[in-house]
């Protein structure tokens, strides 16, 4: 399984009802359209299809909302045989009882050909729901799908579940769990995180893909919501900067070996500082630090960074055959390295 994934790119296939979102959740993630835009976006009547070069290379397929995609005139080895992750979006402001027996059906073709496929469930569109209404809702998708895949003898089904609008941030956290579970190196960059974050007192850290701001890993600390919205945003604020004064970043440009990575920090109202540096011309680093010394010691904090970043950029040059270590758990010699460089 790691060796086709190696292999291929893999693939998120984004399928639902019509006018489910699909179409306006891939234009603002991957496309950096604002959401208002999206009102005026026409249904899709042919399957879309996006390579996304980034850290990681993968494809998101877009499929109008009527097709079968099991009837015989369709090759489902085509579709299916990529390893990667079935994205069911489903309109939480409408019926739903169709776009569920649909997912239903679907997950138990998959099963007897191509079990391995992760299945996520997008509860979209919960922007003008209220709380209570909310989880209302996600409840009642979640039991009703349990209890139609029990019926037909699938229990506990691998399927995860995320609320997501367009208009907030839970549409990206909801897919960068998604690409967190296509990432063989994922265990070694969480440990990664967490030895930097430990040694320089960090409350938090975020290693983001610069283009999409999906966060590819992050330390296990628990995940605040307006901290992680917090460093999204300065994500914004950095790119539209080097934007105009910076590289290109065209995929075929390469970082020439005078310029050098973006770096900032801000210290906000609290004396809280958010820490930003990218690491290479896909991924950056951002870090919140609740210390009002973080000012006085940025040298410390950017010899810290750069010795993650040497460490990161070794994970991800290594050959395959270099990098099965990391697919059965992870690469000790780079968190030992990692470990010992970091200054205190």
């Amino acid at each position: 399984m790691d060796k086709k994934l190696r292999q291929n790119k893999p693939r998120l296939l984004l399928m639902g009802q019509r006018r489910s979102g699909k179409s306006s959740i891939t234009s603002v993630v991957f496309h950096k359209m604002p959401p208002q835009e999206t009102l005026f976006l026409e249904s899709t009547t042919r399957i879309q299809k996006d390579s996304m070069r980034s850290f990681m290379d993968f494809q998101v397929w877009d499929f109008p909302g009527q097709l079968d995609y099991f009837d015989p005139t369709f090759d489902t080895t085509e579709i299916f045989s990529e390893i990667g992750a079935l994205v069911w979006v489903i309109d939480a402001q409408d019926d739903y009882t169709d776009s569920l027996n649909r997912l239903t059906t679907t997950i138990l073709n998959l099963q007897t050909t191509f079990p391995h496929i992760n299945v996520e469930v997008f509860v979209h569109k919960i922007d003008s729901l209220n709380e209570e209404f909310r989880s209302d809702i996600y409840q009642d998708i979640v039991q009703r799908v349990s209890d139609d895949l029990s019926d037909a003898g699938y229990i506990n089904p691998n399927i995860t579940y995320h609320l997501t609008s367009i208009y907030d941030h839970s549409i990206f956290e909801a897919f960068s769990k998604v690409i967190q579970k296509l990432i063989p190196q994922l265990d070694t960059l969480e440990n990664l995180l967490n030895i930097l974050v430990n040694n320089c007192g960090m409350s938090k850290a975020y290693l983001f893909d610069i283009l999409s701001k999906i966060y590819v890993a992050s330390d296990t600390r628990p995940i605040d919501m307006e901290v992680y919205e917090m460093c999204s945003d300065y994500i914004d604020v950095i790119v539209d900067v080097t934007d105009i004064f910076g590289y290109e970043r065209g995929h075929d440009k390469l970082l020439g070996e005078q310029m050098q990575e973006a770096e900032s920090s801000i210290i906000i109202h609290d004396g809280t500082m958010i820490y930003l540096k990218e690491m290479n011309r896909y991924l950056c680093l951002v870090t919140v630090i609740k210390n009002n010394e973080a000012k006085d010691k940025k040298g410390l904090i950017d010899y810290n960074c750069h010795v993650f970043q040497d460490a990161l950029n070794g994970v991800f040059a290594r050959s395959w055959e270099k990098d099965k270590a990391v697919g059965n758990g992870g690469d000790s010699s780079a968190q030992e390295q990692l470990q010992a460089q970091l200054e205190d």
